[in-house]
């Protein structure tokens, strides 16, 4: 059961220390590109999922930006990071692929956009480094408009049951080297926040989750 009054997953650290963890976290993340993008399949997904985006698209944060190149289809790019080391990543991704993105440093749980300003939302493998991923999943519903699409491409625990275990076994040093809530279920965090779902395809083991969503009633 998803707990939706809880305002801090990790009540215990600072913004400033989440934020370090990230950082500390960022070069590590990029240097397990080809296993997680190639090996796993991810970039499939991203491709097959982000190439729906059209209209003023924002990318909730975008890491060091590997969804931009299947973004063809947005008539504007906007892209908001929490970690100062991605967001750098992210620019010089932007610049060697000839794209315009509008990049901003920002905490996906308090968006600096007025209500209704995107007419995508998208969001990859984020959801699981939110201190609370509820808010920050309201907080895209509240920037998307309401005949919007919010689409993300996120991982949880996995349907194998070994292998589900193992992740809560090893859920809090992973939170702890990557700031990663690798066991969490994005689909129940997607409601619990009010979205409303229209599919789902899961792969890899159960684990990786590509929703397509739009914001609820």
């Amino acid at each position: 059961m998803i707990d939706s009054t809880n305002t801090n997953r990790q009540p215990g650290i600072s913004l400033n220390e989440w934020r370090r963890i990230h950082d500390g976290a960022a070069r590590g993340y990029k240097a397990e590109e080809w296993s997680r993008e190639s090996l796993l399949g991810v970039k499939n997904r991203r491709k097959k999922l982000f190439s729906q985006a059209s209209g003023r698209m924002l990318d909730v944060a975008c890491g060091y930006g590997l969804n931009f190149a299947y973004l063809g289809s947005a008539s504007s790019i906007s892209a908001v990071e929490f970690s100062p080391v991605m967001l750098a990543m992210a620019r010089e991704h932007a610049r060697s692929l000839g794209i315009q993105v509008n990049l901003t440093e920002g905490n996906a749980e308090a968006l600096d956009f007025p209500d209704y300003s995107f007419d995508t939302v998208i969001s990859a493998l984020a959801t699981c480094s939110f201190q609370n991923p509820i808010a920050a999943l309201r907080e895209m519903q509240r920037v998307c408009k309401p005949d919007g699409r919010i689409l993300l491409l996120e991982h949880g625990r996995s349907t194998w049951e070994w292998l589900g275990r193992y992740q809560d076994r090893h859920a809090a040093s992973e939170i702890a080297a990557s700031g990663c809530h690798w066991n969490q279920e994005p689909q129940e965090l997607a409601r619990a926040a009010g979205l409303e779902i229209v599919e789902v395809e899961r792969t890899f083991l159960g684990v990786l989750h590509a929703i397509q969503a739009k914001p609820g009633k």
